[in-house]
């Protein structure tokens, strides 16, 4: 640079029309080493950001929420009337899912526990109990359809009670369970909404409980421990942690609603599940938490034999971790 000003001088000394086009030539020069290092670092930017969003796309993605639930009453000569109580409600669900141009794969497990000790009862009831894992994987098939299969296993980890009766089990571990196995289709338009259907589908069902399987609970037929089932599955997933309002900023929702119709057996009477959760966090590790799930099986009788549909509600403030 300093090369080009003294050559510059001495022109201008000498013939001030070549220095006036050597300045010309220097202003260009100037312009060339400045811009092209600019444009350089533009370019590069560019292809860094391109590639980080990339792989924010593709690969793997993992994460969780870890969470428990606590309310304590007590009750002294309390003229009102009452009971004195201790209920805990936890929560685990943890997610591992992959995506490439051409493939999508969804695992998820959602493990869920209760318990209740009220008034004078001794020992403690249950409230909540769930083990729920789910293995989805998608070939791309065309825009946001991918042929897809997937897998769902669920049951229980203790012993079900008709409280206050708990002398005799209504349910255990793997007493009931379900096994799902389903091809078909998946659509994916955007990271919220997810809509499988499956017209090829086996359900399997297990009760591995001698008095239970004897009684033909859950539809099995008396003394056997297991029931299979061929038909049409369909799962409607939409979930949501990023609303824009202010209030809603710290809002999640999540909803699932799973069918099933047996083609050999009563197609008609159509098996529901559907689950809610809306989770608003007070700070990193305080969190509101509202779950619902509803439940509709004409081969699970309750309430001295008829098949009613089910409903669970769980309202808690307490301490949640996120992964």
């Amino acid at each position: 640079m300093r090369l080009l000003l003294l050559v510059y001088s001495l022109l201008e000394t000498i013939n001030p029309i070549q220095a006036m086009k050597t300045r010309n030539l220097i202003f260009s020069a100037l312009m060339f080493f400045l811009i092209f290092p600019l444009q350089a670092q533009v370019t590069e930017a560019e292809k860094k950001l391109k590639t980080l969003e990339t792989d924010t796309l593709t690969g793997w993605k993992t994460g969780g929420i870890a969470g428990i639930n606590l309310s304590q009453t007590s009750l002294t000569h309390w003229a009102a009337g009452g009971q004195s109580s201790v209920a805990a409600n936890s929560l685990f669900s943890v997610f591992a899912n992959y995506k490439s141009p051409e493939n999508v794969w969804d695992n998820s497990l959602d493990v869920g526990y209760g318990l209740l000790q009220q008034g004078q009862h001794t020992g403690y009831l249950k409230t909540d109990d769930k083990i729920d894992f789910l293995s989805k994987y998608g070939r791309k098939a065309f825009k946001d359809f991918y042929y897809a299969a997937l897998v769902n296993f669920k049951t229980q980890f203790s012993p079900g009670y008709n409280y206050p009766n708990d002398s005799v089990k209504i349910s255990n571990f793997m007493a009931p369970a379900y096994l799902l196995g389903a091809l078909g289709l998946n659509y994916q338009p955007n990271a919220s909404f997810n809509a499988f259907l499956a017209p090829v589908t086996y359900k399997l069902t297990i009760v591995n409980n001698d008095t239970l399987s004897a009684a033909g609970e859950f539809g099995v037929e008396p003394g056997k421990k297991s029931k299979s089932e061929f038909g049409g599955y369909a799962r409607f997933i939409y979930s949501k942690a990023d609303f824009k309002g202010e209030f809603f900023k710290n809002v999640s929702f999540t909803t699932k609603l799973d069918l099933f119709s047996n083609y050999l057996k009563d197609p008609q009477n159509v098996d529901v599940s559907w689950e809610t959760q809306i989770a608003m966090k007070v700070n990193d590790y305080i969190a509101v938490n509202f779950n619902t799930h509803l439940m509709y099986d004409a081969d699970t009788k309750v309430d001295g034999g008829a098949a009613k549909v089910q409903f669970k509600e769980i309202l808690g403030v307490g301490f949640l971790y996120k992964f």
